[in-house]
C-alpha cells in the first residue's frame, strides 16, 4: 500500500526580493509540516507551479491544471499536480507591485488593450495574482489528482459547507495498493466518490492516450526518429504552448521505450529560470514552453520537436542511426495501418460501409504493441548471451554484446551497437537478466512469440491481429475493471471564475489537518502490512537467436563444399599427407573468409587435441599456424563470431618440440592480431568460462561433463543452461541454512579467483612477443598503448598502479626494452584483473594476491620464451620456391642479390585479373634484384590456378621517380610486413612487401644502394659510362672503388680544379683540346665523304676547313663539321664554313665558327648559322640580350618559300623589347647595353634582309639610317609592331640578375587557351583557333605580312608600343613552365599506374584523373603553337621562337615545326638528325631534367623530351603514312632517354659532352661490338636485323606539310603509358625481350602434319606484337625461315621489302594508280592528312587564296606532276635504295675454309657497304650468290694461322679470321698486301656500322 498524496501545498504570488518586475512563488502553507521519513519534501516546487514565471494579470483567467515531474537524488519521480486560479491582488501586494503594475498598464494602453475593459467586476486597474494548489505524490494517478484538487477549488469557490481541512486531511491519509489490479473507492468527505484502479503489473508503463496523441501531433517518421534518438542517447527537447501536452508527450515517448528504462535527465516541464539546464552535456528529454523557442534555436546538438507545429528538427551535427532494415520499414508500415486503417481500403471499388475505428485509448495501446513487438524482434535471444558470473549472495550478470551482435548479423549496425552500449540497456540487463523473478508481457513475447512474428512478416493482416491481441493485454493492464469506473465529484459552475470570489482562499488550520494525519498513522501501526506476495518464476529463455536478416554471403554461398575442403585439408595435415594438404591450402585460405569455415576449422582442430595437448611436427605446426592466422586476421577486435574464443584453448594446446625440454606453442605464432589486445574480448571470454565453472559447481556429478565442451555450444536436450541452474539456486536460497549459504558464496568466489589466475596466464601467453626486442610490434598493436592512457578500470585507486610501478623499478631487468614490454603487459593484465574481480565480487585479499602474482607470471613466461626464441632461430627455414634469376644485358651486373618479396597489384586492373585481364598474375611471389642498370622483379603468381607463369617487372634504376616505405599485408599469410613502393617514369610500379626472412637491415641496404645508383654523385657513375670500363665483369662493384684513380680521371679532376681557380673565360678558351685526328685512326677518304651528306648545290671543297683558322682550331673544326647540325645545314643549303667574301654575295647565311670554343654560349653547338652580313665579333654583343646568351640562330629553311626558322632564348629586359620600353629615358652617351641592343636590332634586320622576298624591298643599309637617328636624339623611335599592350618589365629585368644555372620560368596560366586571342586579326594567318582545333581561319590574312614573327612569352613582351614601319612583329603567347610539366606528369603517372586498386573500378575514374593531370591540354597547346608557326613559315614569313631559356618549350616547338614542315625529318635518318641537332647540340638539359645525378635530385624529373615524343605520336596517329619509323621507335626513345643505358642522352650540352670526352671517341676507340655507346648505333644495328622500327605504311607524299588537329578530343592517350608485358618486362631492351625460342619441329611425334600451335595470349602478360605479328612481319619472318631451311644465306628484310615495293611501283605505273591487289598503294583514299587549311599564293601577288586540301590530291595527275616537280624522298635517304643494282664496294678472290672437315676453296668475294654484307660467288661472272656473312654479326677480324689443306704457296701472314657470333670463318688472300687490304676494308665497314 502507498499514500495517494504525500504533501498538499498552497503556493501564492510574492514580490521578487530584488524588486524586479517579476514576482516569485511563496509557499503559504504545506501539509504535513514535518517531512515523511521515507519521502522528504521536494525542493523547488514554487518554480514548477508557474513554469513561465510568476506574473500578475489584468484579468481573471480560468483555472489551469497540469502535472509536473520532479526527480529526486535517488532518481525517484515525484508527480506534482498543480491547479492554478487567479485572485484579485490584496492591497499589501499591490503596494509592493505598484511600479510593476503601472508599467504593465502603460503597455496595455499602448497596445490598445485598454479598450477591452476586463469583464470582471471591480475597479478598472484591478490586477489578479495566481495562486496554486499543489499535490505531491509518488503515484501517477492524474485523473484522481485533477478531481481532488478540483473538489477543493469547488468547495472554495462555490462556498460549500464542507471543511477544507477535513478534505485535505483525508486526501493525505488515503492509502491505495500499488499494483495487482485491485480496485479502491475513496471519498474525501465532501459527498464525493472516486474509484482508483491499480495496474495488473507494476513493470508495464501507463500511457492513457499519450502515445496516440504524440503520433497525432508529430506523425510516424518524426516519432520514429525521436524514438531512435532517445534510445541512442541524444538530447530531445519538446516545445508546446500547453504544459499538459508537454508532459503527455514525454510520458508517451517513455512508454515507447519499454522494456528499456530511460535513466537520464527527464523534465517534462522545465521552468524558465532553469533554461540553462538545456546546455548540459548529458542526454535528456525535456519539455519547454513554446515561448522560449528562441533559446532552443541556439543549441547545436539538441533535437527539437515542436508539438504544436508537428515538426522535428535534427541539427546537422547530429546523426540519428535508423533502425536496422527490414525492421525500420516493417515498423513504419504497421504503424500506418494502425493509425490510418482506411489507407488499405482507399483504392477499393466497393469500400465497406462502416469502419470500426478504435477509441483513442485503444489506439494508444495498439501503437505501444507495435513497439513492444519491435523490441522483441530486436532483442530476441538476448538471454542466450547472458553470463551468470555469480549466483549467491546476489546474482551478477554480464551481457556478451559481441556474440549477440555477431549472431544477429548486425555487427555493422550503428543503431544496435549504440543501444547495447547505452545506460538503458545496462539497466535492462541488471533488472531483466535475473533468472528468478516476476515476469511480464515482454518476457512472454520475447520467449514464445518470436517464431510467430517471423512467420507473420509477410502477412499484414496477421501482424495486425497480433498487434490487437497485445493491445488488449496492455489495455487490460491499465483498466482491469472497465465497467465500474463511476466517479462522483462536484465541479464549479460555468464561468465561476469570473464571479467575484467571496474571499481569498482561506488559511487552513494546521492543527486539524495534522490531527487527522496522526490518527491515520496510529491506526496503520496496529494493522498488519498488506503485502501482496509477488509470484516469482524462472524466466523463460526462448529459442536460440537467429540473424535478423538471413544474409546469404554471396561469395560463400556454397559453404558445404568449402567446409568439406577445410575438413579434408586438416585431416591431410594430421595424417601427414603434406603434398595433398599443400594443394588444398590456397583454397582453404580463401574459404576461411567465410564464418562457417572458420567455425568448422576450430571444431575440427578441437577433435585433434587429447588431454589439452597436441604435439605436431614442424610442417604440421606450420600448416596449423597458417590456418589459425588466416582465421584470426578477419576477426574484429570484438570477436563477435566467437572465432578467437574457440581458438584460444587451441593456441595453448598445439605445440612442437624444438629441442629436448624446449616446446614452442602455437600462441607464439599467432600474436599479431588486434583481438588479443582488446580488453572487452578478454572480459567476455573470462565471464563465459566463469559461467561454465559456476554451473558445474551446482550440477549433479552425473550431469557434469567436460566444462569446455559445455561452454562452446549451447546445451542440448535435457542439459540445463546456466540460467536454469541459477534460477533453481535462487529459489532454494531462502531455505538454506546460514552455514550452507556461506559455503556456497565461498565456493563461487574461489572459482572466480582461480579463473582470474588462469586468465592472467593466458593473457601473458598472447601478449608477450616471442622476441621481446620486438617491442614496437606490441606498441603498434591496437590496445596496449592506448590503454595506458585511458584506463577503464572500475577500481580507480586500486593496487594495480602501485604494484606495477614497483615492479618496473625493482625487478631485476637489465634490458630496458624487455622491461618496457613486460611493464606494459603487467599493467594491461592488472587492469583486467581489477575490473573483472571487482565486478564479480572477489575478496580484496584475493585481489591483492593476484596483483602480486601477475608480475611473476609475466617474468616466468619471458624466461620460457627466451629459450623458445633461441631454438626457433636454429630451425631450418621452410622450403620456399626457388628464386628465378633475371637475364642481364652484356655488361650489366648484379649489385644486390635477390631479396624475397611479394609483388602486389598496382591498381592496373589487368595484372590482378581485372575485367579483361585473365587470371590474377599479381600478387606474385619472388625476388627483387638490383643491378647496375635496372631494378628487376622475377617471380611466380601466388594464385595456384595461374600455373607456372613467370612474372617479370623491371625498370631502369635511372627512371626511378619516387620511393616510399609502406606497410602492407603479405598475400599468403596476411601478415603485416614492411614494404617499398617504387615508381618509375617509364610507367612501371613495384609495390613490394618484403618476406619475413628479409631483415630490416637488408631492406635498408637495398634502399641505400638503389639511391646511390639512382643519383650517382657524378655523371661518370651512370651505367652508360661505367659499362665495360670501370667494372671488370664478375667482380663486385665495391672492389673497384678502392683502386687508385686512373690517369684519365686524374687529368679530368685537374682540369676541373683549375677551372675553379682560374677565371672562367680564360679556361674555356684555353682548355678545350679534343683528341687529334691521329689518335682516332684516319678514316679512309671514301669513309669521310660518306659521313657528311653533301647537298647537291655545294662544291665539296667548301667543306674542308679554310686556311684562315688557327691550326689548333682546325682539328676542332673538322670534328665539328661531322656533327649532325652541320650535315643538316649542308642539306638545307644554309651556308658554308668559308669566311672569304667571294661567296658572300650569293649566300644570305653562313656557318659561323664563332662558338667553336663554346665561349659565347655554352649550351649552343660549335657551328651556328647566322646572316652573312653579321660579323662574328658583333655576335658576342647580340648574345647579351638573350637569356643564357642564346641569341637567335637559324635552324631550318623552307625549301619552297625560303622562309627561315630561328630559335633563341627569351629576351632580357634590355633586349629589343627593352629598347621600345625605355621611351623617354635620356641616355648620357652610348652605354654598352644600348650598343648591344642596337646590334640586336641590326641582327634582326639582317635576318629579315636575308630572306629573298624582303631583301629588295628593304635594302641592305636601312638600319644605318635608323642607328644614326638613334645616336643623335635621345628619344629612340619605336621600331617594332607588337600586338599586346601592358606594362611591367620587372619580371624580365629581374631575371637577368639570376645566377646562370637557374631556370628562367616560362610564364603560364593554368588552362587558358594556348594563344592569346588578342593577337587576333592583326597577326597574319592566325585567328582564334577554330572549334575543332584545326588551324585558324584564313579570313584574317592581310595582304601585307610581316617578314619576321617573333613568338615570345606574353610576360616578356608586355608594354611594347606597336609601330607599323618595321618588318617584324611580336606574337605574345602563353606557355606553361617546366614545373607545370613536372606536376602534370606526376598526376599522369598516378592516373596510369595508380598504386592501389581504384575505389570505383571502371574507366570513369581513370579518365577523371587523366583530365586532372592536364597532360593532354599541354600537348594541345604545343601542337597548336607548332601548327601556327608552320602556317607562318609556309606563307613565306620567317619565325623566331624565343620562349623561356630556349631549351625546353622552344626546342619542343622548333622540332615539331620542322617535323611537320619537312618530310626528311619523318624518316629514320632524318628524325635522328633532328634530335641530334635540336635537342642534343642545342643543349636541352637532359641530365638536369632527368635528375641524373645527386645534384639534380631536388629538381625532380621533368619529361620535356617525352612530351615532345608524345606530340610526335599524336601526329603519327593522324598521318600514319607519312612516317618511316613505327610507333615502337618513339616508345623506344621514350624509354631509353631516361634509362641511361646509352650515352646519347646524357649531359646537358655538347660542351659538357666534349669535356667528358664523349663526343668524338665513338669512331676511334672501338670497343667490343656488343657494348653500343650510342642509341642511334643500336637502332641502326637492330634495324638491319628486324623491321621493328620500320613503318610498312610509309608512303610519303613529297614536300607534304602536315597540319594535325590539336584539340584534346582529337588526342589519344599514348599506349606507352598504359601497356605492360609481365612475361618479360619492358620490351625496349631488345636482347632481353627475345623470350625463349619457339619449340622446334620435334613436336610432331608421328611425323605427320604439324599440330596446330595455338596458345593463349593474355593481355598484360604476353607481348602482343610478338605473339601476333602483323602480316608483313610474319611474311618476312617466314621468308627468312624458308631461306634458312633451303641452306641459303637469308636475305636482309630491307632488301626483300624494297624489292617488293619496286615491283609494286612498276605494276602500278600504267594507269597511275596501284592495282586493287597491291600491298601498299591503296586505291581507297586513306587517312592521309587532316583536312587542313593551305595558304597558297593566288594569281595576284598580294592576295592569298584559300584551297581546302582534300583527298583528291592523290589522283594520278596531281601526284605525277608533283613527282616531276620535286626530287623523291628516297634520294634524301641513301641507305634505303632499291636493291635492283648491286653495290660492290670492294671485291676480289679469297680462299675460304669450308665447314668442319671440308676443304679450302677459292671464291669470288664482294664487300657490300650499303647492304653491310660480305657475299661470295663461285666465279666472278656468277649472278647467284653462294653465301652471305652479315657484318652486323662480326665481332672481330684477326690474323689467322694456316690449317690442314690450306694453299701451300701462300705466306703465313696472308691468313686472317673473321669471327662472327655464330662461327669463325678462316680466309686466305693471295699475298700479304691484299690480305691487309681486305682486313682494312672489313674493319672500316664495321666502324661505319
Amino acid at each position: 500500500m502507498a499514500r495517494l498524496a504525500d504533501y498538499f501545498v498552497l503556493v501564492a504570488f510574492g514580490p521578487h526580493p530584488r524588486g524586479s518586475g517579476e514576482g516569485q512563488g511563496q509557499i503559504l502553507q504545506r501539509f504535513p509540516e514535518k517531512d515523511w521519513e521515507d519521502n522528504p519534501f521536494p525542493q523547488g516546487i514554487e518554480l514548477f507551479c508557474q513554469p513561465s514565471g510568476w506574473q500578475l494579470c489584468p484579468e481573471r483567467n480560468p483555472p489551469t491544471f497540469f502535472v509536473a515531474v520532479l526527480t529526486d537524488i535517488n532518481s525517484e519521480r515525484h508527480y506534482c499536480a498543480c491547479l492554478t486560479f487567479w485572485e484579485p491582488v490584496e492591497p499589501t501586494q499591490e503596494g509592493a507591485c505598484a511600479r510593476d503594475a503601472a508599467a504593465r498598464d502603460e503597455e496595455a494602453d499602448e497596445g490598445g488593450l485598454g479598450a477591452l475593459s476586463p469583464p470582471a467586476p471591480g475597479p478598472p486597474d484591478q490586477l489578479f495574482a495566481p495562486k496554486t494548489l499543489v499535490l505531491v505524490s509518488r503515484l501517477d494517478h492524474v485523473e484522481v489528482f485533477r478531481n481532488s484538487l478540483g473538489l477543493i477549488y469547488t468547495i472554495h469557490v462555490e462556498g460549500l459547507n464542507v471543511g477544507l481541512e477535513n478534505v485535505v486531511g483525508n486526501l493525505l491519509t488515503c492509502l491505495i495498493p500499488l499494483a495487482g489490479g485491485s480496485q479502491r473507492t475513496i471519498s474525501l468527505g465532501a459527498g464525493d466518490r472516486q474509484v482508483i484502479q491499480t495496474p495488473l503489473t507494476d513493470s508495464l508503463p501507463i500511457s492513457r492516450c499519450s502515445v496516440a496523441l504524440l503520433f497525432r501531433q508529430l506523425g510516424i517518421t518524426n516519432v520514429l526518429s525521436l524514438f531512435c534518438a532517445a534510445l541512442t542517447e541524444h538530447k530531445v527537447l519538446f516545445l508546446s504552448r500547453s504544459y499538459q501536452r508537454l508532459s503527455d508527450a514525454c510520458r508517451g515517448l517513455l512508454a515507447l521505450l519499454f522494456p528499456l528504462r530511460y535513466s537520464f535527465t527527464y523534465v517534462p516541464i522545465l521552468p524558465a529560470q532553469l533554461l540553462e539546464v538545456l546546455s548540459t552535456p548529458t542526454p535528456f528529454i525535456i519539455g519547454v514552453n513554446a515561448a522560449f523557442q528562441a533559446e532552443a534555436q541556439e543549441l547545436l546538438d539538441v533535437i527539437v520537436a515542436d508539438l504544436d507545429g508537428g515538426t522535428v528538427t535534427v541539427p546537422e551535427c547530429v546523426h540519428i542511426p535508423p533502425l536496422p532494415e527490414p525492421l525500420q520499414s516493417q515498423t513504419h508500415s504497421i504503424l500506418s495501418m494502425v493509425l490510418d486503417p482506411e489507407l488499405e481500403l482507399a483504392d477499393l471499388a466497393f469500400p465497406p460501409p462502416t469502419m470500426s475505428i478504435s477509441s483513442l485509448k485503444m489506439q494508444d495501446k495498439e501503437l505501444r504493441a507495435v513497439f513492444l513487438r519491435l523490441f522483441a524482434q530486436l532483442l530476441q535471444g538476448y538471454r542466450w548471451c547472458l553470463h551468470m558470473v555469480r549466483i549467491h549472495p546476489e546474482p551478477v550478470i554480464r551481457f556478451h554484446k559481441a556474440a549477440f551482435l555477431g549472431q544477429r548479423g548486425l555487427v555493422e549496425d550503428d543503431f544496435l551497437m549504440k543501444v547495447l552500449e547505452g545506460m538503458a540497456f545496462a539497466g535492462f540487463v541488471s533488472e531483466r537478466g535475473v533468472p528468478y523473478r516476476p515476469t511480464d508481457l515482454f518476457d512472454e513475447l520475447v520467449a514464445h512469440e518470436v517464431a510467430r512474428m517471423r512467420a507473420d512478416e509477410n502477412h499484414p493482416q496477421r501482424v495486425l491481429r497480433h498487434v490487437k491481441e497485445l493491445a488488449e493485454q496492455l489495455y487490460k493492464n491499465e483498466n482491469p475493471y472497465p465497467a465500474v469506473a463511476m466517479h462522483k465529484v462536484q465541479r464549479p459552475g460555468e464561468a465561476s471564475h469570473l464571479r467575484r470570489a467571496p474571499r481569498p482562499f482561506p488559511r487552513l488550520d494546521e492543527g486539524v489537518v495534522q490531527w487527522i494525519v496522526d490518527q491515520a498513522a496510529a491506526k496503520m501501526q496496529g494493522a498488519p502490512p498488506a503485502v501482496k506476495a509477488e509470484k516469482r518464476t524462472t524466466v523463460p529463455s526462448g529459442p536460440p537467436m537467429t540473424a535478423i536478416v538471413e544474409r546469404s554471403g554471396g561469395l560463400h554461398g556454397n559453404s558445404a563444399r568449402r567446409l568439406e575442403v577445410v575438413r579434408n585439408c586438416i585431416s591431410y595435415v594430421f595424417e601427414g599427407k603434406m603434398l595433398e594438404a599443400k594443394k588444398l591450402l590456397p583454397a582453404v585460405l580463401r574459404a576461411l573468409k567465410g564464418r562457417a569455415a572458420r567455425r568448422c576449422l576450430a571444431q575440427e582442430l578441437h577433435l585433434h587435441v587429447q588431454q589439452n595437448r597436441a604435439v605436431l611436427d614442424h610442417q604440421q605446426f606450420d600448416f596449423v599456424v597458417r590456418m589459425m592466422n588466416c582465421c584470426l586476421q578477419d576477426c574484429t577486435s570484438l570477436d563477435e563470431h566467437g572465432i578467437a574464443a574457440a581458438l584460444l584453448p587451441l593456441v595453448t594446446a598445439f605445440c612442437r618440440k624444438l629441442s629436448p625440454g624446449v616446446t614452442q606453442f602455437a600462441y607464439s605464432c599467432v600474436q599479431e592480431h588486434v583481438v588479443w589486445s582488446t580488453p572487452q574480448f578478454w572480459e567476455a571470454m573470462f565471464y563465459g568460462d566463469v559461467q561454465t565453472h559456476i554451473r558445474a559447481l551446482y550440477l549433479e556429478p552425473a550431469e557434469d561433463r567436460d566444462p569446455f565442451s559445455v561452454g562452446e555450444a549451447p546445451p542440448q536436450g535435457d542439459e540445463r543452461s546456466a540460467l536454469d541452474v541459477a534460477s533453481e539456486q535462487r529459489r532454494l536460497w531462502p531455505t538454506l541454512s546460514r552455514e550452507k549459504q556461506q559455503e556456497l558464496v565461498q565456493k563461487e568466489e574461489s572459482t572466480v579467483f582461480s579463473q582470474a589466475i588462469h586468465y592472467a596466464n593466458r593473457m601473458s601467453y598472447l601478449l608477450l612477443p616471442l622476441d621481446s626486442s620486438k617491442s614496437r610490434l606490441l606498441r603498434e598493436r591496437a590496445g596496449l598503448g592506448e590503454l595506458e592512457s585511458a584506463s577503464n578500470s572500475l577500481v580507480t585507486n586500486s593496487m594495480a598502479g602501485s604494484v606495477a610501478e614497483s615492479y618496473d623499478t625493482e625487478s631485476g631487468f637489465e634490458d630496458a626494452e624487455a622491461c618496457d614490454v613486460a611493464g606494459a603487459v603487467v599493467r594491461f593484465i592488472n587492469r583486467f584483473v581489477d575490473k573483472v574481480c571487482t565486478e564479480s565480487g572477489v575478496t580484496s585479499d584475493h585481489l591483492k594476491g593476484l596483483h602480486v602474482m601477475v608480475p611473476d607470471i609475466v617474468q616466468m613466461h619471458i624466461e620460457t620464451l627466451e629459450a623458445v626464441h633461441r631454438e626457433s632461430k636454429r630451425l631450418p627455414p621452410i622450403q620456399k620456391p626457388k628464386l628465378l634469376r633475371p637475364r642481364l644485358l652484356p655488361g650489366e651486373e648484379c649489385v644486390l642479390d635477390g631479396l624475397r618479396v611479394y609483388l602486389l597489384p598496382d591498381g592496373r586492373e589487368e595484372g590482378a585479373g581485372g575485367p579483361g585481364g585473365g587470371p590474377a598474375l599479381l600478387p606474385a611471389e619472388g625476388a627483387v634484384f638490383l643491378t647496375t642498370y635496372r631494378v628487376i622483379f622475377t617471380g611466380m603468381p601466388t594464385d595456384p590456378l595461374v600455373g607456372e607463369q613467370v612474372v617479370v617487372r623491371s625498370f631502369p634504376v635511372a627512371a626511378l621517380t619516387k620511393e616510399k616505405r609502406i606497410s602492407v599485408q603479405t598475400p599468403v599469410d596476411q601478415l603485416l610486413q614492411d614494404g617499398l613502393q617504387l615508381r618509375s617514369c617509364t610507367f612501371q610500379l613495384l609495390k613490394m612487401a618484403f618476406d619475413e626472412e628479409v631483415g630490416s637491415d637488408s631492406a635498408e641496404l637495398f634502399r641505400k644502394q638503389l639511391h646511390k645508383l639512382r643519383y650517382p654523385p657524378d655523371i661518370r657513375g651512370t651505367f652508360a659510362l661505367t659499362l665495360g670500363s670501370a667494372h671488370t665483369p664478375g667482380r663486385p662493384p665495391r672492389a673497384t672503388k678502392d683502386k687508385g684513380p686512373s690517369f684519365r680521371t686524374l687529368s679530368r679532376n685537374l682540369v676541373k680544379n683549375a677551372k675553379k681557380t682560374i677565371g672562367r673565360q680564360y679556361v674555356t678558351r684555353k682548355k678545350y683540346n679534343p683528341p687529334s685526328w691521329e689518335h682516332r685512326g684516319q678514316p679512309s677518304p671514301e669513309d669521310q665523304e660518306d659521313e657528311i651528306s653533301v647537298s647537291e648545290e655545294l662544291e665539296p671543297s667548301t667543306l674542308t676547313p679554310s686556311s684562315a683558322l688557327k691550326p689548333s682550331d682546325r682539328m676542332t673544326m673538322s670534328s665539328l663539321v661531322e656533327r649532325a647540325c652541320c650535315r643538316d645545314y649542308q642539306r638545307l643549303g644554309l651556308g658554308t664554313l668559308s669566311s672569304s667574301l667571294s661567296r658572300a654575295k650569293s649566300e644570305p647565311f653562313r656557318i659561323s665558327p664563332v662558338n667553336r670554343m663554346y665561349a659565347i654560349c655554352r649550351s649552343y653547338p660549335g657551328l651556328l648559322i647566322v646572316p652573312q652580313s653579321i660579323q662574328d665579333n658583333a655576335l658576342q654583343r647580340v648574345s647579351r640580350c638573350y637569356r643564357q646568351n642564346r641569341f637567335p640562330v637559324v635552324c631550318w629553311r623552307s625549301g619552297r618559300s625560303k622562309a627561315v626558322l630561328l630559335r633563341s632564348g627569351g629576351l632580357h629586359g634590355k633586349g629589343v623589347v627593352g629598347l621600345f620600353k625605355a621611351q623617354n629615358a635620356p641616355s648620357p652617351g652610348q652605354s654598352q647595353a644600348d650598343s648591344s641592343s642596337l646590334e640586336q636590332e641590326k641582327y634582326l634586320q639582317a635576318v629579315v634582309s636575308s630572306m629573298p622576298r624582303y631583301a629588295d624591298a628593304s635594302g641592305r643599309n636601312t638600319l644605318s639610317g635608323f642607328s644614326s637617328a638613334h645616336m643623335g636624339s635621345h628619344v629612340p623611335s619605336p621600331r617594332a609592331r607588337v600586338t599586346t599592350l601592358s606594362n611591367p618589365m620587372a619580371a624580365s629585368a629581374s631575371r637577368r640578375t639570376a645566377p646562370r644555372g637557374k631556370w628562367g620560368s616560362v610564364r603560364a596560366s593554368g588552362r587558358s587557351g594556348g594563344l592569346s586571342t588578342d593577337v587576333g586579326s592583326r597577326l597574319a594567318g592566325v585567328g582564334p583557333p577554330q572549334a575543332n582545333g584545326a588551324p585558324p581561319d584564313p579570313g584574317f590574312l592581310r595582304p601585307q605580312r610581316a617578314a619576321l614573327y617573333i613568338i615570345g612569352d606574353k610576360a616578356q613582351l608586355k608594354g611594347v608600343r606597336p609601330d607599323p614601319l618595321q618588318q617584324w612583329e611580336l606574337v605574345p603567347i602563353e606557355v606553361f613552365e617546366a614545373r607545370q610539366v613536372k606536376a602534370s606528369f606526376k598526376k599522369l603517372l598516378k592516373a596510369c599506374v595508380p598504386g592501389c586498386p581504384a575505389t570505383e573500378p571502371g574507366p570513369a575514374s581513370f579518365l577523371r584523373s587523366l583530365e586532372d593531370s592536364e597532360w593532354l591540354i599541354q600537348i594541345h597547346k604545343l601542337l597548336q603553337v607548332s601548327v601556327l608557326v608552320v602556317e607562318l613559315l609556309d606563307s613565306g614569313s620567317s619565325v623566331l621562337v624565343s620562349l623561356e631559356d630556349g631549351w625546353d618549350i622552344t626546342t619542343q616547338v622548333v622540332s615539331l615545326v620542322q617535323l611537320l614542315s619537312d618530310p626528311f625529318y619523318r624518316t629514320l635518318e632524318g628524325f635522328r638528325l633532328l634530335v641530334e641537332k635540336e635537342w642534343l647540340s642545342f643543349g636541352h638539359r637532359f641530365s638536369h631534367r632527368g635528375a641524373h645525378t645527386l645534384a639534380g635530385q631536388s629538381s625532380g624529373f621533368t619529361p620535356v623530351f617525352l612530351q615532345f615524343l608524345d606530340c610526335v605520336h599524336q601526329i603519327h596517329l593522324q598521318f600514319p603514312m607519312e612516317f618511316e619509323f613505327s610507333p615502337f621507335y618513339l616508345k623506344f626513345l621514350g624509354y631509353h632517354h631516361v634509362s641511361r643505358r646509352f650515352r646519347t642522352f646524357l649531359l646537358d650540352s655538347d660542351y659538357e659532352r666534349i669535356e667528358l670526352g664523349l663526343l668524338y671517341e665513338e669512331k676511334g676507340e672501338r670497343r667490343a661490338p656488343q657494348a653500343c655507346r650510342s642509341v642511334w648505333e643500336y637502332v641502326e644495328r637492330l634495324s638491319k636485323r628486324t623491321p621493328v622500327f620500320y613503318n610498312y605504311m610509309y608512303a610519303p607524299e613529297d614536300a607534304e606539310v602536315l597540319r594535325p588537329y590539336s584539340n584534346v578530343s582529337n588526342l589519344k592517350v599514348w599506349d606507352f603509358y598504359t601497356e605492360e608485358t609481365l612475361a618479360e618486362g619492358p620490351p625496349y631492351d631488345w636482347e632481353l625481350a627475345q623470350g625463349p625460342p619457339e619449340p622446334p619441329e620435334e613436336e610432331r611425334p608421328d611425323g605427320g602434319a604439324p599440330q596446330s600451335r595455338r596458345r593463349v595470349v593474355w593481355p598484360c602478360y604476353d607481348s602482343r606484337p610478338r605473339a601476333q605479328p602483323d602480316a608483313i612481319s610474319r611474311l618476312l619472318e617466314e621468308m627468312q625461315r624458308l631461306e634458312t631451311e633451303l641452306g641459303r644465306p637469308p636475305e636482309r628484310w630491307k632488301d626483300a621489302w624494297d624489292r617488293v615495293k619496286a615491283a609494286q611501283r612498276l605494276e602500278g605505273r600504267p594507269d597511275g594508280r596501284g592495282t586493287p591487289s597491291s600491298l601498299l598503294v591503296s586505291s581507297v583514299p586513306h587517312h592521309r592528312r587532316s583536312l587542313g587549311v593551305y595558304l597558297q599564293e593566288g594569281p595576284v601577288g598580294s592576295t592569298l587564296s584559300l584551297s581546302l586540301d582534300s583527298d583528291q590530291s592523290s589522283g594520278s595527275t596531281a601526284s605525277s606532276s608533283r613527282q616531276a616537280a620535286r626530287r623523291s624522298t628516297s634520294t634524301l635517304y641513301s641507305q634505303f635504295q632499291t636493291a635492283e643494282s648491286e653495290n660492290r664496294s670492294y671485291e676480289g678472290t679469297l680462299y675460304k675454309k669450308g665447314a668442319f672437315m671440308k676443304p679450302w676453296k677459292a671464291r669470288w668475294f664482294v664487300l657490300d657497304k650499303t647492304k653491310h654484307q660480305l657475299r661470295y660467288y663461285d666465279h666472278r661472272v656468277d649472278t647467284e650468290c653462294k653465301g652471305v656473312i652479315d657484318l652486323a654479326e662480326v665481332e672481330a677480324v684477326a690474323p689467322g694461322a694456316p690449317t690442314m689443306g690450306a694453299p701451300k704457296t701462300v705466306d703465313e701472314k696472308a691468313f686472317f679470321d673473321v669471327k662472327t657470333t655464330r662461327r669463325v670463318y678462316n680466309f686466305c688472300a693471295q699475298d700479304v698486301p691484299s690480305a691487309q687490304q681486305w682486313v682494312d676494308q672489313i674493319q672500316s665497314c664495321l666502324s661505319d656500322a
